[in-house]
């Protein structure tokens, strides 16, 4: 199935467009299988991806065969697409990728990527889609969808800002793009000024009191809304992305039972992941924005800055002095790696950044020449593509 993935990856040199006419009839000459789905859509800055695993855990847990597309990919192209949590069979897809590929018409790769994942899941008999936005949401190839059973937004931060806006008033327009005929919820995480601007679009948000308690065993406890609830995943910001889930469950109808089960259940790959080799802590965060780095930076408060080491990369259009600045003094050393791929930030000022912000900064050709020169506890984060090297790095030894 390698080449037909390629093929797709190609598609108009793998540039990107916004806009939902060019998705939505490629989904029409598919036979809209969207029609036949009850979407859940998921915008934000931060934790879309959580939210989108939270809420597909619940699905599963009450019995409703659920597909669940997200993006971009962090450990491979098919982790993107799952049915009941479970990765979608490589040959599988590929057959739904072509189908879509032959009726392409001048898409961009993420438009046949999107209409695949929906065609899959309607074929394959599934009751929800649960959908990521892959940028912003209202020019969004997943919002050409014909119809939603709720929208979700998770916090929200300035990125992407040379497509969605430089403010946060602008990119809460693109984030409540996806709000169309259905009910919504907002995640009680939200900068000021992102809070005020949903509240006028009159969607509710996931506010109730939220308490953390002690961590038990591999599950940390929180109560929402004086329910108590177990989750898996690490980062504060986590019972936020939980009780946006929560609130989501109720509005479809979940039972309580299922929405339990489901957030405890929930977990994801390259998201503040831990390792431990050999007697080294690795941890992995795809995190790209300053505001997404808050829940790395707390995991580091609890290491020691001098026993640190920091591999970072990032893309062209993101804030890496705003990211960096979260961890700064946090390690005492760090390896720049310019990511692959044409949106690569130079690596030249990757280096210089890091110099910047922490004790002492080396370039490194790679992820691996990194590691193998690392020490001590090590961090990867910046990028999802930095972030799938290391975790292949780290299962070797």
């Amino acid at each position: 199935m390698f080449g037909i993935v390629k093929k797709t990856e190609n598609l108009k040199g793998g540039a990107m467009e916004f806009g939902t006419e060019n998705a939505r009839g490629l989904l029409n000459r598919l036979g809209s299988p969207d029609g036949g789905l009850k979407i859940i859509h998921i915008a934000g800055t931060n934790g879309k991806g959580s939210v989108a695993e939270y809420v597909s855990r619940i699905l599963v847990a009450a019995g409703k065969k659920t597909g669940t597309f997200t993006s971009p990919q962090v450990l491979g192209f098919y982790d993107q697409f799952k049915i009941n949590c479970e990765q979608v069979k490589k040959r599988l897809f590929g057959k739904y990728l072509t189908k879509a590929y032959k009726k392409a018409e001048g898409c961009t790769s993420f438009e046949v990527v999107t209409a695949a994942a929906l065609y899959c899941f309607f074929k394959e008999g599934c009751e929800y889609a649960v959908v990521e936005c892959g940028m912003g949401g209202l020019y969004d190839a997943t919002n050409a969808v014909l119809k939603k059973e709720i929208a979700l937004i998770s916090s929200v931060g300035l990125e992407h800002t040379a497509y969605l806006g430089n403010t946060i008033r602008e990119i809460c327009r693109h984030k409540a793009g996806i709000i169309r005929d259905c009910p919504a919820v907002v995640s009680a995480l939200q900068p000021p000024e992102a809070a005020e601007y949903f509240k006028e679009t009159g969607a509710a948000f996931a506010d109730k009191p939220i308490e953390a308690l002690t961590p038990v065993g591999g599950l940390r406890r929180f109560k929402y809304g004086g329910r108590e609830f177990k989750i898996q995943m690490a980062g504060s910001a986590q019972m936020y992305d939980a009780a946006l889930a929560i609130e989501g469950a109720r509005l479809l109808g979940i039972d309580e039972n299922s929405i339990s089960e489901g957030v405890s259940k929930a977990r994801l790959a390259g998201r503040l992941q831990f390792f431990r080799k050999n007697g080294r802590t690795f941890i992995v965060d795809g995190c790209h924005n300053p505001s997404g780095f808050e829940p790395l930076k707390e995991a580091l408060e609890t290491f020691d800055p001098e026993d640190t080491t920091v591999v970072f990369g990032c893309l062209s259009d993101k804030d890496i002095d705003g990211c960096l600045s979260k961890i700064g003094g946090l390690a005492a050393r760090a390896y720049a790696v310019k990511p692959p791929g044409p949106r690569a930030m130079d690596g030249d000022k990757i280096l210089s950044s890091c110099k910047r912000h922490f004790g002492a900064a080396y370039a490194a050709d790679s992820v691996k020449d990194a590691l193998d020169k690392s020490s001590g506890t090590t961090v990867v984060c910046g990028s999802f593509t930095l972030v799938k090297e290391a975790v292949k790095w780290i299962g070797k030894r």
